[in-house]
């Protein structure tokens, strides 16, 4: 789907708009289609990152660059941190808070980066924000210079109900990981906004204080509760009857910005990021596909930060072995496994053993176009909304295997809608066996219940991808910037 630049409506004035994501890549890429949708619409955008974050972005179309500009904000250094760490791909898991901690320090800058605009007579209209940038509420850096500010949360919207305001937590207190293992007594109706006991953990954690001094649910409050409005990276096809339910538990409008699918990288888009990336050439990749039957491939990627493990990694090899499907595999080195070579990562002979109907990458993959590929036929995932929703883009069936936040929550919407199945798991720790792996890869690649996930995950993409409904949403947020920017 490429982005066109489209009119704003007729006399409207261009908003000035100030975009500020948390710094990890999940985050920055879809902040980035948001500023893009809204800098077509003939907006001035400020994209506000570190250094090392903006060079790693993909490039900007040529005719959004005069309404999208990038704000570089150097990243405090923080003891505990590699030297040069500016996203949650550079750093250890157990760094997060540290990272937090770091981004805290940005508050001075980019206090100075709002002023500087305001005297210029460019004070923005909003600050559109992240989970974690409650300081820009609280100091308060944006309340000086009267800027609204609008969270934009790229998690899927059922995430943020089944967290709950303050206030509802309050009256429902919520301690241990079992609580978290039933929906929320303020969810009205059915739904799947729930965590089984393996999965709970991150959960009741997010409501403790970090390594940043601060917990993540602490934040997350913070910003609810003084915001103007919630943006939602989903749409009413998807989550029916969630955004009128978040309107009523925040007290303020919750609005979907639709799913805002990236386009298809050109050449030139991948070879920017191919240049940083260090993994098999593109044309390998691509060429690789050519060669395979239609539908045939599973594509396997679990995402930048799930936390796997070496044995993980061995039964999901195991179990591509065992099922005896073509499958590309996306693959990422766990971080603390401290294997330095990539060989060491996959069990003994195994890609000798599978070089016929498999090839594995172990840096970056371009995944739109893997998606999109005529011989990919179904995508092993870890549910990453994301991922997700590039999966809408080609109505392809999901073998799902999540890990943290809301993956799990995801997987069994999905599995709901009938367009995938999810790995089996022990109750007790969430480990998975090469033999559960076979089974679901077989149900949906082999076996005849694949035709009804396949069909099932067509029919979605019929609702959920149409560029008229899709631009519509846009349009309706951009209203709602304008009608309340001034309240």
């Amino acid at each position: 789907m490429e982005i066109e630049a489209a009119a704003a409506d007729s006399g409207a004035s261009e908003l000035e708009v100030v975009v500020f994501p948390w710094l990890a890549f999940g985050h920055m890429i879809p902040y980035l289609e948001l500023s893009k949708r809204l800098a077509a619409r003939g907006n001035a955008v400020s994209f506000v990152s570190t250094p090392r974050n903006l060079a790693r972005l993909p490039p900007v179309p040529v005719h959004l660059s005069a309404h999208l500009r990038f704000v570089p904000l150097p990243l405090p250094a923080m003891e505990g941190l590699p030297e040069g760490a500016e996203s949650t791909a550079d750093v250890l898991p157990d760094k997060m808070g540290l990272l937090k901690k770091a981004m805290d320090g940005l508050a001075e800058p980019f206090a100075a980066f709002l002023a500087d605009a305001v005297a210029a007579g460019r004070r923005p209209d909003w600050i559109i924000l992240d989970f974690c940038h409650h300081w820009v509420l609280l100091l308060p850096i944006a309340d000086q210079h009267k800027v609204p500010c609008a969270l934009f949360q790229i998690l899927h919207a059922a995430i943020a109900a089944f967290l709950g305001p303050r206030w509802a937590n309050a009256a429902h207190p919520r301690m241990e990981p079992e609580d978290f293992t039933v929906p929320p007594k303020w969810i009205p109706f059915p739904c799947t906004t729930f965590f089984l006991r393996h999965e709970a953990q991150w959960v009741a954690s997010a409501f403790h204080a970090n390594a940043s001094g601060v917990s993540d649910m602490d934040r997350l409050w913070h910003i609810w509760e003084r915001c103007r409005l919630t943006i939602h990276r989903s749409c009413e096809e998807l989550e029916p009857q969630m955004f009128s339910l978040l309107s009523d538990l925040f007290r303020r409008p919750a609005i979907p910005a639709g799913i805002l699918l990236p386009a298809v990288p050109d050449d030139h888009d991948e070879d920017h990021i191919n240049s940083r990336s260090g993994c098999v050439s593109r044309p390998k990749v691509l060429r690789w596909l050519d060669d395979q039957p239609p539908n045939s491939v599973i594509y396997v990627a679990l995402g930048s930060e799930a936390p796997l493990t070496l044995q993980n990694i061995h039964e999901l090899a195991l179990g591509l072995e065992l099922v005896g499907v073509r499958f590309h595999w996306a693959l990422r080195k766990p971080a603390g496994t401290g294997t330095g070579n990539d060989d060491e990562l996959l069990p003994a002979g195994f890609e000798e053993r599978t070089r016929l109907r498999g090839l594995v990458c172990t840096g970056w993959v371009p995944q739109v176009k893997a998606l999109a590929h005529g011989a990919t036929g179904a995508f092993l995932t870890h549910c990453g909304w994301g991922s997700t929703i590039e999966s809408f883009a080609f109505g392809l069936p999901l073998v799902m295997l999540p890990f943290i936040i809301d993956t799990p929550m995801i997987a069994r919407a999905m599995a709901k809608r009938g367009i995938g199945v999810e790995v089996a798991r022990d109750d007790s720790d969430g480990s998975f066996e090469r033999d559960g792996l076979a089974v679901a890869v077989r149900r949906v690649m082999v076996e005849d219940e694949g035709k009804l996930f396949a069909t099932n995950a067509k029919k979605l993409k019929e609702l959920v991808v149409d560029e008229g409904r899709q631009e519509q949403y846009i349009h309706e947020l951009e209203d709602h910037l304008r009608r309340n920017k001034d309240v």
